[in-house]
């Protein structure tokens, strides 16, 4: 896997300028506990071992198209790991970003396996360096990306806090828009193979703290 996915979630990152983040878009989505405390489990011979609050998360995550059925989402891979979670989600066509120009498509030739992608249509392959121009509108900011994440770690955060009061996301999160097909299926490899990789991410997270000491 490419050290940019590796390290995407260790360092802060703004949000992707000029692009309207309710956009008809593939995204992939990294959130961290505060700290990166251990609140979901433990990795146990390559495997991740939820606990309650770990099977907490992932119930959650699950409910996110049923909540918010007008902005039509599609769930791809996800894991939860022992301190963080990782994600590709796509906000689909809707009422909500149907005047922005955000959606650059690649090569007319883009194609995207329906079985892969979660039936995923062709439409959302997106290339990320075209952005929406300056005087494109964006869409409702209670209908974006940002806003799906807000309500996933409330949600999730309120119902913790009855199994440990001391339970705490860190205030941001971090996303990387998908930008064609070989995008995609890095990620989604990457996001399956976090849990084997366990060892390894903590000795990359241990040489970067040490490195900023």
């Amino acid at each position: 896997m490419d050290g940019k996915f590796q390290n995407k979630y260790r360092i802060p990152s703004a949000r992707l300028k000029d692009w309207d983040y309710g956009s008809n878009a593939i995204y992939f989505v990294t959130i961290c506990t505060q700290h990166r405390q251990h609140y979901f489990g433990e990795i146990s011979n390559g495997k991740m071992r939820l606990n309650e609050i770990g099977e907490l998360a992932a119930s959650e995550w699950l409910k996110t198209p049923g909540i918010r059925p007008d902005m039509n989402l599609e769930l791809g891979e996800f894991v939860i790991m022992p301190n963080h979670f990782h994600a590709l989600i796509t906000i689909g066509k809707n009422n909500y970003n149907t005047h922005t120009d955000a959606m650059h498509r690649v090569s007319t030739g883009c194609t995207l396996p329906l079985h892969r992608m979660h039936r995923i249509s062709n439409d959302f392959c997106t290339d990320a360096m075209h952005r929406v121009s300056t005087n494109a509108k964006f869409g409702s900011q209670s209908k974006n990306l940002a806003s799906i994440i807000r309500g996933f770690k409330s949600s999730v955060t309120i119902n913790a806090r009855k199994i440990n009061s001391e339970f705490t996301w860190q205030s941001r999160f971090h996303d990387h828009i998908v930008r064609d097909f070989d995008s995609f299926h890095r990620i989604e490899q990457y996001i399956q193979n976090n849990p084997c990789k366990w060892i390894e991410d903590l000795y990359l997270i241990y040489i970067t703290t040490s490195n900023n000491r």
